[in-house]
């Protein structure tokens, strides 16, 4: 789980994103990638979600799960845009959210299999602007702190600022962001908005920032935008050909439509763009998703590609308890975290922007990983939605769905 939920505790940051549409019947619920299977536990399986997805109402949805490596299944169901009634299928192209991070920690684990980066050495050595904690300048910053969200640098005036722009790609480019954000002058910094009172390393806080920040570091590593990189190196090997970084790529026909509930009705919201790409901004299909995270649950690789060494991987998935990490995760590791779900302990992450809620779940022990997206805000109906669809899978893995 992200936290995502600080975007919730501002509601009306982004009530400019809605577009005004208020459909206030309810989508008649669906499979939408052909006839369900004759096999029984399959049947159980579509119904299964129908009714969790009524129950919560979520618009459209798509689930995939893998084992060994394999994708097993990637499925769509409802809408993908309600007033069309265009429905959610395998290639239907959701914003992702926060799972992007964990795209972003790959990215970072890979350059420091090439030798371009220790994760250990003070980040700003690569930057072109100087980077340090104010308050505790002999303190470096690192990239495993930023990937831990140990760094000590703070959201708060990211959250009092909003950089991001509806219906479009953000204007100001990651480096302007961070300068603003990060550097005293910037339109964004102040100590105590910018950075915490905790030293780099001492204690655990949610920052998108510090992610904008690892995608920075990524470019000045391997001198190319890492959005170009992650294509080539981590996409392209595992087949991933409906991924996208921004909105002009991203095709408007195949994507699902944000929305948010409220007074009974659904509103339609626009799509968002923002210079925090590193930390958010990622959109893909489920069955390229569940590509992605069948080669991380598996040891970095699927039945046929490697994004990763097995040991970078498993160095992703090693998961630690820095001091003042929340009661909700049990473990923080290299942007995969670490939370209960029923009476198991699992490595995840969700995202959630104004309408959209996604999850990707993995089970290093049993090689399985679960990948859901939604085209609505999470709220608590939704959230408990994708862990009972999680839960599913992963407690009958052997069923043919």
């Amino acid at each position: 789980m992200s936290m995502n939920k600080s975007h919730d505790a501002l509601p009306g940051r982004r009530r400019f994103l809605a577009a005004g549409l208020a459909l206030a019947s309810a989508p008649a619920f669906g499979l939408t990638t052909g006839p369900s299977p004759p096999d029984s536990a399959s049947r159980e399986f579509n119904a299964f979600v129908l009714e969790q997805m009524r129950q919560a109402r979520i618009p459209g949805l798509a689930v995939g799960f893998a084992r060994d490596g394999v994708t097993r299944f990637a499925r769509g169901f409802g809408y993908a845009d309600i007033e069309s009634r265009r429905t959610v299928d395998a290639d239907t192209v959701f914003h992702l959210a926060s799972i992007t991070k964990t795209v972003t920690a790959t990215a970072i684990a890979w350059l420091h299999e090439q030798g371009r980066l220790d994760l250990d050495e003070p980040v700003a050595r690569h930057l072109d602007f100087p980077l340090h904690h104010p308050r505790h300048r002999r303190t470096a910053i690192t990239a495993r702190q930023l990937l831990m969200h140990t760094s000590g640098i703070s959201d708060a005036n990211y959250y009092r600022i909003d950089f991001r722009r509806s219906g479009r790609d953000a204007d100001l480019s990651l480096h302007s962001f961070l300068r603003d954000c990060l550097l005293p002058g910037g339109k964004a910094y102040s100590v105590d908005g910018s950075f915490s009172a905790q030293a780099p390393g001492a204690a655990w806080g949610y920052s998108n920032v510090g992610y904008a920040v690892l995608g920075e570091l990524a470019a000045r590593a391997s001198g190319e935008d890492m959005r170009e990189l992650s294509r080539r190196e981590l996409f392209a090997p595992l087949g991933m050909t409906s991924t996208f970084w921004t909105l002009a790529a991203t095709p408007a026909a195949r994507s699902a439509t944000p929305y948010l509930t409220t007074d009974g009705a659904y509103v339609r919201l626009q799509p968002i763009g923002s210079p925090d790409w590193p930390g958010s901004m990622l959109r893909s299909s489920i069955a390229d998703l569940t590509r992605y995270v069948a080669a991380a649950a598996n040891g970095g690789a699927t039945a046929d590609a490697r994004m990763l060494r097995t040991q970078s991987m498993a160095e992703l998935l090693l998961m630690r308890q820095p001091a003042q990490l929340p009661t909700w995760l049990s473990g923080q590791g290299l942007g995969w975290m670490q939370a209960r779900l029923g009476d198991r302990t699992l490595a995840n992450h969700w995202g959630g922007d104004p309408g959209v809620f996604t999850a990707a779940y993995l089970d290093p022990d049993t090689r399985c990983g679960v990948a859901i997206l939604c085209n609505v805000t999470a709220t608590d109906a939704s959230k408990a939605a994708i862990k009972n669809i999680t839960l599913r899978l992963l407690s009958r893995p052997d069923e043919m769905y």
